[in-house]
């Protein structure tokens, strides 16, 4: 009989558990087992970002899907996202917990009404909990407590002016925004880090008063970077790829931290 009581308990536990999880929209996962993150990126492929397994390797699984975006302009961004629906689809179907949009300019550049819009379309197809890159420099600048921020980005003219506004809408003063003025994703590949690193902290130096730096575009490799920007501006540094992965890791259920990459990052949680 008490074995009974005890297999019944256990049965109840189980099935309490699996419901708190269906409704946070989580899959229940075996004891021990890692959790998984999608990542929608923009480009056409599939690669895992070497940034998601440098900060998270050990604790996340990752699986990964393209939107075959091309080029960083609106126009390209439109057409991209009539895919938005099968990509979300592929990636609960290879398992993921949560999804995350990787790319910045895709979720800003028509305002936060938008950004929500994008994750509601994945939640509803995946049948998942979503986050975007947008969603995870907002919430970095203000966990460091920004409210007047230098912005250093690879976008054009145009793009920059959509990341100010958006910045506006969750009242933030970029006080300087730059960008390289690159549109071809290729493009990015050539950016090499201590060309970044000098990019960076000029735009820092063009901004009295700034009290952190924002780095905006997912392809530009930051990681490595964070700290030594901001050693040399004195003042938190967040940036698109690190703080969107921390976001999505954060929604898979981990706490996010991962040393040695800033001050945020390395924050325990």
């Amino acid at each position: 009989m008490q074995r009974q009581v005890i297999n019944r308990r256990r049965a109840i536990a189980s099935a309490t558990a699996t419901l708190a999880a269906a409704a946070l929209g989580l899959r229940a996962r075996a004891a021990g087992s890692m959790p998984t993150l999608g990542l929608i990126l923009p480009p056409d492929k599939n690669a895992i970002p070497p940034e998601a397994l440098a900060m998270y390797g050990k604790q996340l699984r990752f699986v990964a899907a393209g939107l075959g975006i091309e080029r960083m302009t609106p126009e390209n961004f439109d057409t991209a996202l009539a895919r938005l629906p099968a990509v979300a689809k592929q990636l609960a179907a290879a398992g993921a917990d949560a999804i995350e949009i990787a790319g910045t300019s895709l979720t800003f550049y028509n305002g936060e009404a938008y950004n929500r819009q994008l994750r509601g379309i994945v939640e509803k197809a995946a049948g998942r909990p979503a986050t975007t890159m947008s969603n995870g420099v907002i919430d970095g600048l203000k966990a460091v407590r920004a409210r007047r921020v230098a912005v250093a980005t690879a976008y054009n003219e145009t793009v920059n002016a959509r990341l100010r506004a958006f910045l506006m809408e969750h009242g933030l003063e970029a006080v300087v925004i730059t960008g390289l003025g690159i549109e071809a994703m290729t493009d990015l590949e050539k950016v090499t880090q201590p060309q970044l690193l000098d990019f960076c902290a000029r735009v820092h130096a063009s901004a009295p008063g700034a009290d952190a730096l924002f780095v905006s575009c997912a392809g530009l490799r930051t990681l490595e970077i964070i700290a030594p920007l901001e050693a040399r501006t004195g003042v938190p540094v967040i940036s698109s790829m690190p703080h969107g992965l921390w976001a999505g890791a954060r929604l898979a259920g981990l706490p996010g931290t991962a040393a040695g990459y800033g001050r945020l990052l390395s924050m325990p949680r």
